[in-house]
């Protein structure tokens, strides 16, 4: 017989029920929490399939939604159920109003960004893979981004676990992902080597806006004014291609929005382009490291790079890095 005491409820079960019929949350039990779990494997996250949805069930959940750019609530509503079964066939996990990939989506057959399908590992192609690669040259380690997970890309992910204590298996799954996107906004060590340009250097403001010194020729001062147009703009893989007033930039859309500020480019080019641009060797007034991961540029002393907007919010950073790994160019004059 009850009395005046509270009694917990029970833990939801759902024995009949399909992955996707009801919204799924800690507690929950029945054979969907277990295609859940399935799902989760499937994805590449170690759980143990016994239709409990319990704490190692709710952390998995999140660590795939922040894999897959999702709100890491532990929830799994049709957001995550679509992002779910999109990751298990390798398809983009964009979700329609309606619950289900778009049909573009779908006949696309390959993800959209990185996270969609995980784990990400060695003889993939795709989209995806073109970020996990523009995010390493980012953090500093030597790839190409030409969308193929090859051994060179093997390569620099094992680089990138061994140094940031991540298990070393060439394979990126969903905590690698959430380490590798932070790695790449802080970008590598700095060194405290002087700068490359000789003569008056720039100085960056506590507004993370440069300031061109005097005597500057023309160019670099318009270089300078257009660096400083997209200075604390979000980083954004393929920003800045295909148009100049982008949402956000990505390295090398970076570096091109600058120089066409001063005329020297007409449209933007990947990093690898700028490896045969320009003159060889450091310039006066500008620097260009260039590779087919990662572009960045010294400009009268000052680096202009994504790799390390994090630290203050400005892609103008006084801090140097090592250009070891990278050819070095300059625009002709400059």
């Amino acid at each position: 017989m009850l009395c005046c005491g509270t009694v917990a409820a029970p833990a939801a079960v759902a024995k009949g029920s399909h992955l996707g019929d009801r919204a799924l949350r800690a507690g929950a039990r029945g054979t969907d929490v277990r295609e859940l779990q399935k799902a989760l494997r499937r994805a590449g996250f170690g759980v143990k399939v016994d239709g409990q949805f319990g704490p190692s069930t709710v952390r998995a959940v999140k660590r795939f939604q922040r894999a897959a750019q999702l709100t890491p609530s532990g929830t799994v509503g049709r957001k995550t159920v679509a992002a779910l079964r999109a990751a298990a066939q390798g398809t983009s996990a964009n979700v329609s109003t309606n619950g289900g990939t778009s049909a573009r989506s779908r006949a696309r057959g390959r993800a959209k960004s990185l996270g969609d399908r995980v784990p990400v590992q060695r003889g993939m192609r795709g989209h995806d893979i073109r970020v996990l690669q523009d995010l390493l040259g980012n953090a500093g380690y030597d790839v190409i981004v030409d969308g193929e997970f090859g051994s060179r890309t093997f390569k620099a992910v094992e680089d990138f676990e061994g140094a940031h204590q991540r298990p070393v298996d060439g394979v990126m799954d969903a905590d690698d992902i959430t380490t590798l996107r932070a790695a790449a906004a802080a970008g590598p060590a700095t060194v405290a080597a002087p700068a490359v340009n000789n003569g008056p250097q720039a100085t960056v403001g506590p507004d993370g806006l440069a300031v061109a010194p005097a005597g500057a020729p023309p160019q670099v001062q318009q270089i300078i004014a257009a660096g400083n147009q997209i200075a604390s703009k979000p980083y954004k893989y393929g920003g800045g291609h295909g148009k100049w007033d982008d949402t956000g930039y990505d390295c090398s859309g970076s570096v091109s929005f600058a120089l066409h500020g001063a005329g020297l480019l007409d449209e933007a080019m990947p990093s690898g382009s700028f490896v045969n641009w320009g003159d060889p060797g450091p310039g006066q007034w500008v620097t260009i490291y260039a590779n087919g991961g990662h572009i960045y540029m010294v400009v009268a002393g000052l680096r202009f790079d994504t790799s390390g907007r994090s630290n203050h919010n400005t892609r103008w950073q006084a801090e140097q890095r090592s250009g070891a790994g990278y050819t070095v160019r300059h625009p002709p004059g400059l």
